[in-house]
């Protein structure tokens, strides 16, 4: 199988890449390959809302200039796609918030007849981390995964929270617990 993880923090030695660490060693120790898009490493915009993207209807066209198509084309190459992003005023963090915006380039002819999407059924995952608890604090960004997945056509596998992070060699037993369910979820 063949897994794009998108870390989406700024720290490339933090919480989160930390806990996507483990989930894609644990998979390549299986014999699967996983491939990690570090978004600090690429060039990623904002999305402009000028709607170029709508008149071109067989890649996910964008007039911008910068990495988010090559991103889009190795998520729609992977077979199962990891979002983890640290939570940043209760959703995603501003770097992996680019992305995301950019995904409407990835939806063609939305609320008609010719409704259809690049990654239309594509298996997806979120892994957050977080300084506090996750009720009252992760729940936005676990609905806002879930919509933008509605409006990608693609299918959540799950979202995992790991809560009360401090600094990664403080991450125990209940993140590897939490980590263990996603990989289990993935390779369902």
């Amino acid at each position: 199988m063949n897994v794009l993880t998108l870390l989406g923090s700024p720290r490339k030695r933090g919480n989160t890449a930390t806990a996507i660490g483990w989930f894609e060693a644990d998979l390549k120790s299986r014999g699967h390959q996983v491939e990690r898009v570090n978004i600090v490493d690429h060039r990623v915009n904002g999305c402009l809302g000028c709607g170029k993207c709508l008149g071109v209807s067989d890649r996910p066209g964008c007039v911008q200039k910068d990495d988010a198509v090559g991103i889009f084309e190795r998520m729609m190459a992977a077979d199962k796609v990891v979002y983890a992003t640290p939570l940043y005023c209760w959703g995603f963090s501003s770097q992996m918030k680019a992305l995301i915006d950019r995904h409407f380039c990835l939806v063609k002819g939305y609320g008609t007849s010719e409704y259809k999407s690049f990654v239309d059924g594509k298996p997806m995952a979120l892994l957050v981390t977080c300084a506090g608890p996750v009720e009252g604090n992760a729940d936005l960004i676990q609905t806002l995964f879930h919509r933008v997945n509605d409006y990608g056509k693609s299918k959540v596998i799950g979202k995992y929270v790991i809560p009360f992070c401090t600094t990664p060699d403080a991450l125990g037993n209940e993140a590897k617990g939490i980590v263990e369910k996603l990989r289990t979820d993935v390779l369902a």
